[in-house]
Order: structure tokens, then C-alpha cells, then sequence
């Protein structure tokens, strides 16, 4: 369907060239900042809604496997990325030192939930696989953060030749990693107890819709780990609240309107994706 309706607005375009529809198009994408808006919109809605249908007894039971993945395997995929990309910049005659190509390993190695979710819906995989896979994918933001940040001052050290602080390293990571997590649990917990004294799915969606959007911003003002907050609180509430606090109907609801969420925010990630670089390219 995309592409058809790809291929009829280019027909427009060329049959009638005064309408000039991807001059618009070019000019809409130029003046809309859609990484913002994903990094700082639409992001958090997709954790939730991924975060909603997480099993916990199951995920409890492939905790070590999840953690080892989303630690071990982030540190071996940035080692992995970083010596091809040092030795490809070697073999191109651009000179880097190893330390920055540690950063950009440690920048591009967390897995995308986004990407990894969505394969997932249409994947038939195991149960324990896909727990693995959906699990590391939500939690090692922290990991990757933390890495980042480890791997920027010793590259900036290198070359300042100074020191690093350890000690900074060490409370970025509370801070980062389990701070998030802590801001998560306890906003998390606060929207359980509202779900829980009230029997409405319409107010219930909308706690919901508040649960996320102030988890968000209070990370982002606390300088903590906002993916990791919603994913704990989306956690939260799709287990213990489904049991405890929402009823078959308003579960009925709440679980229905995050799936067509997720569905509408995946189809304009891809859109905007790959828009920009269609329209540049037909122009």
C-alpha cells in the first residue's frame, strides 16, 4: 500500500508539475525535527507499550541470561565494532585512535527496542527466545549509557592526557542506570495505586497516558535514564496491575489502545525513516 500510494503520488508530480507535491514534502521534512520527536515523544510511548506485554515470572526466570546479554554482550559487540572500524579506517587512510573507535562501538552497539519488538510481533519464535531478545533490548540502554560514558572520558583522558575519575564513572552509573530504574518503580507504583482505587478504563487509559509522559519528562529533568524508567513502570503495570488493579475490562481497554499505539507509532518511525531520503533522492 505504501507503495502504490508512492507510485500515484509520482505520477501526480509528473503529470501535473505545477503542484509540486515533494517540493512540499522536502520543505515539511527540512523544518520538522522528527529526531526530537522520536528521541523525546514517541520513544517513551513505544517502551511503554513494549514494556506492557512483558512476562515477569518469565523474564525473572531468564534474569541472568537477559542481564549477561545486555551487559556482556553490549561490551563484546562494542569491541567487535570498534576494531572493524578501526581497521577500516586504517585501510582507508584516515587515521583514528582506538579509544574513539571504542565510542563510536559503545554509540551504535545497544540493540533498537523499536526494531527488535516489531520483528518479534511477526517472528514465530520460541517463548524463551523472544523473552530474551524483547528483555535485553528494553534494559541495556543503561549499559549502553554507562559504556558510553566510561569509553568518552577515556577517550577525552587520552587525549588530554590526564586522568580518569572513577569515581564520577561510578555515580554516573547509579545515577544513569539504576536511578532511572528507582524513578520507573516509584511512578510506576503511584499509577498502580490510582488504577487500583478506580474501576473506569476510560480514566484508567488515561493514567496510563499521564504515567508515561510525566515518567519521561521527570527523567529528563532528574538526568536519569528515561527508557529505562518507562520500561520498569510499563513492566509494572502490565504484570502486577493486571492482576491486582485493572479489570477484564479495562485490561480489555488499556492492553487494546497501547496496541494500536505501538502500531501507529511503529508505521510513522518507518515513514520518517525513510521519507527524507525518498524525497531527496526523486528530487
Amino acid at each position: 500500500m505504501g507503495l502504490a500510494a508512492s507510485l500515484v503520488l509520482i505520477g501526480f508530480e509528473l503529470l501535473l508539475p505545477n503542484i509540486a507535491i515533494f517540493e512540499d514534502l522536502h520543505s515539511f521534512m527540512e523544518t520538522f525535527d522528527f529526531s526530537s520527536a522520536l528521541l523525546n515523544g514517541m520513544l517513551a510511548f513505544l517502551l511503554f507499550a513494549g514494556a506492557l506485554q512483558i512476562d515477569l515470572s518469565m523474564l525473572r526466570d531468564r534474569a541472568w541470561t537477559v542481564g549477561v546479554m545486555a551487559t556482556l554482550g553490549v561490551v563484546i559487540s562494542t569491541i567487535v565494532i570498534a576494531i572493524t572500524f578501526w581497521v577500516a579506517a586504517y585501510v582507508l587512510a584516515f587515521p583514528l585512535p582506538f579509544a574513539w573507535a571504542l565510542v563510536f562501538g559503545a554509540l551504535i552497539s545497544p540493540t533498537d527496542p523499536i526494531a527488535v519488538l516489531g520483528v518479534l510481533k511477526q517472528a514465530r519464535v520460541a517463548k524463551t527466545l523472544e523473552m530474551d531478545m524483547a528483555g535485553e533490548s528494553l534494559f541495556n540502554d543503561g549499559v549502553g549509557v554507562v559504556l558510553f560514558t566510561i569509553l568518552l572520558a577515556a577517550a577525552t583522558a587520552a587525549g588530554s592526557k590526564g586522568g580518569i575519575d572513577f569515581t564520577t564513572l561510578a555515580r554516573l552509573f547509579f545515577v544513569e542506570a539504576l536511578g532511572g530504574g528507582v524513578l520507573g518503580l516509584a511512578t510506576g507504583y503511584l499509577a498502580y495505586q490510582a488504577m487500583r482505587a478506580i474501576d473506569e478504563y476510560s480514566i484508567e487509559v488515561l493514567i496510563s497516558l499521564a504515567l508515561v509522559t510525566a515518567t519521561y519528562a521527570v527523567a529528563s529533568r532528574l538526568h536519569v535514564s528515561g527508557p529505562i524508567a518507562v520500561v520498569v513502570a510499563g513492566v509494572l503495570i502490565g504484570n502486577r496491575g493486571a492482576a491486582f488493579a485493572l479489570s477484564e475490562t479495562t485490561q480489555q481497554y488499556l492492553f487494546g489502545f497501547w496496541n494500536l499505539i505501538d502500531e501507529i507509532l511503529n508505521s510513522i518511525v518507518v515513514q520518517g525513516l525513510s521519507l527524507p531520503a525518498v524525497v531527496r533522492r526523486l528530487r
